[in-house]
């Protein structure tokens, strides 16, 4: 008998905290199909702007054409359209930025009232998570939940607060309370 109740008077989360410094999510993003960056080439007002990467996972600028930009990131993406612009001579020595604008969503699963995909904005916490979800529901655990998160290629899960911040990509999933 005594088993049984420990058995279902917790909700079973990872041990391992997730980090609560997350950095600027920028740092270390790749690029992806869907993404909206934002290209400056400075002193050209004419081929700078705004891109979306095409469904190939390409970014698509004036005289340069197709440039290969899934799986990298906005300062590698920015070095590759420096090369094109000077190896076919429209520049002698351009300096480009990139800039992403849109980020891969979060999800938000669980008990909450409207789970799903969100768009993810910079400094997005647990909490504004389960917010945009609709705030909890009357079966949610309310504190703790799992934070499912991408590291070097593989799904890692942790245990996380309101507080903790998430990146883009991260899966939130909020856990029934025991009664």
């Amino acid at each position: 008998m005594a088993l049984t109740l420990v058995g279902c008077g917790g909700v079973s989360l990872p041990s391992e905290m997730a980090p609560m410094e997350t950095g600027n999510p920028s740092e270390g993003y790749l690029i992806e199909p869907g993404n909206r960056v934002r290209v400056t080439v400075f002193n050209e007002p004419s081929l700078s702007g705004d891109f979306i990467v095409d469904p190939s996972g390409s970014l698509s600028l004036t005289l340069v054409g197709n440039i290969p930009a899934s799986g990298i990131g906005p300062k590698v993406l920015g070095e590759r359209i420096e090369a094109l612009l000077k190896k076919d001579g429209y520049l002698q020595a351009p300096k480009v930025a990139v800039e992403v604008q849109s980020f891969r969503p979060f999800y938000v699963l669980g008990e909450v009232r409207q789970p799903g995909e969100f768009p993810y904005t910079n400094g997005m916490t647990v909490l504004s998570a389960i917010a945009r979800a609709g705030g909890y529901d009357y079966r949610a655990w309310e504190g703790d939940v799992m934070l499912v998160r991408m590291v070097n290629g593989k799904q890692k899960e942790y245990r996380a607060t309101e507080r903790t911040p998430i990146l883009p990509g991260d899966i939130i999933r909020v856990p029934q309370r025991r009664i």
